[in-house]
């Protein structure tokens, strides 16, 4: 059970992405010769129309392929018929609607269970909060310039910035102080602290909610571009990374942990908390300026609509199938550490 919640949460979010491909194509008049979840051979697949929906083997990934996309074409509602504008608008709506999903999914889970508001409610003897006189009760605003509207913001920014000194401002009593901080390492959990403990969990109306589901979007977006920085500067290897057999597997065991604890609307809700994190994700990695991806095309695009003349197909689709086949390679090393760890 735990491992079909698992691929129905995983395929709901490529199918959106996809969808918005779909939506924005189908908009601006280019014909949509077939859309599917999956990959590999065709399992199930319907014709309507000019467009093929169909179900593939493997159950991960998906496309929405239009007439002409990486090629020439004589039909006129082929994709490279239309405007540049119209183009950048089809290849862009995936992730958008990956930002969409996330949004969605955060103003439930916040309107459900509310948010943690960065305020302390303990202060440790020993720490630099306590020497800079920091006290339970006080609200964190910014850490280094950033703003702070989530506490786990705050264990965020410790764990991408270890060991860094930050300027944390924080209020008390409607004022505004501010106080360096240099963390210490904690050899009994193993990480750097501040000092302080938070996570209070308030609920907000309506409003509050939609603003917060904002923040929400965009802490995940900040952790994933960390995370992808980590990643370029050697903080992490490709063996931390996970790919679909592993997530398959963390949102299963998250499922089956949430349901036996809690009941089955936690896990429900637990399903919602990896949406979130998933959409934001995918959304954040298809706009990433590689070949093959949505942003390595919207980079040849942009390029486009800058010099006012096209690209030639033939060596853009070369450059995109390098892309693919390197992506494919990567996919492979990602799918054999998720197995290994399985047994591990």
């Amino acid at each position: 059970m735990k491992i079909i919640i698992a691929l129905l949460i995983f395929s709901i979010i490529i199918i959106f992405h996809e969808l918005g491909h779909f939506s924005l194509a189908k908009a601006n008049g280019i014909r949509v010769n077939e859309f599917c979840l999956g990959l590999g051979p065709t399992i199930l697949g319907v014709t309507k129309g000019e467009t093929k929906y169909s179900l593939k083997l493997l159950p991960f990934g998906g496309a929405c392929m239009m007439e002409g996309e990486d090629g020439e074409s004589t039909d006129d509602r082929a994709f490279g018929k239309k405007s540049v504008w119209a183009r950048i608008s089809v290849v862009a709506a995936g992730p958008v609607f990956n930002f969409i999903m996330a949004f969605v999914f955060s103003f439930i889970l916040l309107s459900c269970n509310g948010y943690d508001v960065p305020k302390i409610t303990e202060v440790s003897e020993g720490f630099a909060a306590e020497q800079a006189g920091m006290q339970a009760g006080d609200v964190i605003v910014k850490m280094n310039g950033k703003h702070i509207h989530f506490y786990r913001e705050v264990s965020s920014y410790s764990m991408f910035h270890a060991g860094e000194t930050v300027e944390v401002t924080y209020e008390r009593d409607g004022k505004r102080y501010t106080a360096e901080l240099t963390p210490l390492y904690d050899e009994e959990l193993g990480r750097y602290r501040y000092g302080f403990v938070g996570g209070e969990v308030e609920k907000g109306n309506v409003f509050k909610n939609l603003l917060y589901s904002g923040y929400e979007v965009k802490y995940w977006i900040y952790s994933t571009l960390e995370s992808l920085k980590m990643l370029v500067t050697g903080g992490a290897s490709v063996n931390d990374l996970s790919g679909p057999v592993g997530i398959v597997k963390n949102i299963g065991d998250s499922y089956e942990s949430s349901v036996s604890t809690s009941g089955f609307w936690y896990g429900m809700l637990s399903m919602l908390s990896w949406g979130v994190l998933l959409s934001a994700n995918l959304g954040v990695m298809n706009l990433l300026p590689l070949p093959a991806l949505d942003g390595g095309r919207l980079v040849f695009l942009i390029v486009e609509a800058i010099r006012r003349k096209r690209i030639d197909p033939d060596k853009e689709g070369y450059v995109h199938l390098v892309g693919i086949v390197l992506l494919l390679i990567l996919m492979v090393v990602v799918m054999f550490n998720d197995i290994r760890k399985l047994f591990i």
